[in-house]
C-alpha cells in the first residue's frame, strides 16, 4: 500500500520573523528531498482548508480560545504578534494553522477508511502543535494538530484507543495536558530532560495513560533505543491502540542547534519501524505521523527521508 504525504504551499507563508528556528526554509528543505526519485509511489495531497476545521480544532480547545486566537491575528501589514516569547503570528498565519489541523483530519480519514488503499500518512505541516495546551498557545505552536487529530478518530471514525507517540527532543507537554485525564488516551513521550517546556519527568501519569521515558542532555542512539524498549513500546502493546499517530519531532538529531542529544538518521529510521510494527498489532497497521521540529536543515531533512521511507515500506 502507498503512503500518503500530506501539505501545502501555503506553510511557508506562515512568517515567524528573522533569526526563528522555525523558519519557512524548513519546508523547502524537506520539498527538495521528497521530489527524490525515491518517493515517486507516494501519494501526494494537499492540505485542505476544511469548513468544519474550526469544529474540529474544539475538540481539544475551548471555543473561547480559538476566538482569542482569531482575534490576535494582525491586519495585512501590520507587525506580527507574540502569542509567547517563542510563538509568533503573523498576518499570513491563520490559513497555515488551519491547513495543519486539516492535514491530520485529511490522514486520519485516509488511514481509518479500508477502501482508501492507505495505512500510513506523513503530515509535513507548519505550524507544529504538541506544545499547544488546551487554552495556551506555546513553544512554535498554535493548536494542538496531533491531538485534534487523536480525538477526531475518536468523534469521527469510532476509534476507541488512541494512542500518541512523541520523539521530538522537547517534551510534548501540549499533547499531556489534552490527554491528561482520559485513561483511553495514551501518549508516551522521550525527550531531552532537563530541557525546554520542563515537563515530562517519570512521575508524570495522568489516569495512568502518560509515559514519560526523559534522556539525559547528550544521551545518543544507544539510550534512545532502550527508552523506547524498556518503557515506550511494552506500554503502547499493552494499551492495544485502534490507531498510532507519531509527534515526528527531528531535534534530537546530534546536529539540531536547540538541544544536544545525539541521535541520527538510522534511529529515526529504527523508531519508525518500531510504531509501524507495533500498529500492525491492534491498529490494522494505521498510522498518523505529523511533523513537529527539527532545525538543522540538512539533518531535517535526511531524516524525515528515512522517516517517510521506512512508512512507505511498511505499507
Amino acid at each position: 500500500m502507498p503512503a500518503q504525504l500530506i501539505t501545502h504551499p501555503s506553510f511557508v507563508d506562515h512568517d515567524t520573523g528573522y533569526g526563528h528556528p522555525e523558519r519557512p526554509d524548513r519546508m523547502r528543505a524537506i520539498d527538495k528531498v521528497l521530489a527524490h526519485e525515491m518517493f515517486k509511489d507516494v501519494k501526494r495531497a494537499e492540505a485542505p482548508l476544511r469548513e468544519d476545521v474550526e469544529e474540529r480544532i474544539g475538540l481539544a480547545h475551548p471555543r473561547t480560545y480559538i476566538e482569542a486566537i482569531k482575534a490576535a491575528r494582525p491586519a495585512e501589514g501590520e507587525d506580527p504578534v507574540r502569542l509567547d516569547p517563542d510563538t509568533v503570528l503573523s498576518s499570513h498565519s491563520w490559513e497555515p494553522a488551519l491547513r495543519a489541523v486539516g492535514a491530520g483530519l485529511d490522514a486520519v480519514d485516509q488511514v481509518m477508511d479500508p477502501a482508501s488503499g492507505i495505512r500510513k500518512a506523513f503530515c509535513q505541516v507548519r505550524p507544529c502543535g504538541h506544545h499547544a495546551e488546551t487554552a495556551r498557545a506555546m513553544g512554535f505552536c498554535i493548536f494542538n494538530n496531533i491531538a485534534i487529530a487523536g480525538l477526531y478518530a475518536r468523534e469521527r471514525h469510532g476509534a476507541e484507543r488512541i494512542a500518541v507517540v512523541d520523539f521530538d527532543v522537547h517534551h510534548g507537554n501540549g499533547t499531556q495536558d489534552i490527554f491528561w485525564s482520559d485513561k483511553d488516551l495514551f501518549f508516551a513521550s522521550t525527550h531531552q530532560m532537563p530541557l525546554y517546556p520542563g515537563t515530562g519527568a517519570e512521575s508524570e501519569r495522568g489516569a495512568g495513560n502518560i509515559v514519560n521515558a526523559p534522556l539525559r542532555p547528550n544521551d545518543g542512539g544507544e539510550q534512545f533505543r532502550d527508552a523506547m524498549r524498556s518503557r515506550v513500546l511494552p506500554a503502547l502493546h499493552n494499551f492495544s491502540p485502534d490507531i498510532v499517530l507519531i509527534s515526528a519531532g527531528f531535534d534530537a538529531h546530534e546536529a539540531d542547534p536547540l538541544a544536544s542529544l545525539r541521535l541520527h538518521e538510522d534511529d529515526y529510521a529504527w523508531v519508525t519501524g518500531e510504531l509501524c510494527e507495533a500498529a500492525e498489532q491492534s491498529a490494522k497497521g494505521r498510522v498518523v505521523s505529523m511533523l513537529e521540529g527539527g532545525y538543522d536543515l540538512a539533518a531535517l531533512a535526511r531524516s524525515v527521508a528515512v522517516h517517510v521511507k521506512t512508512l512507505m515500506d511498511a505499507g
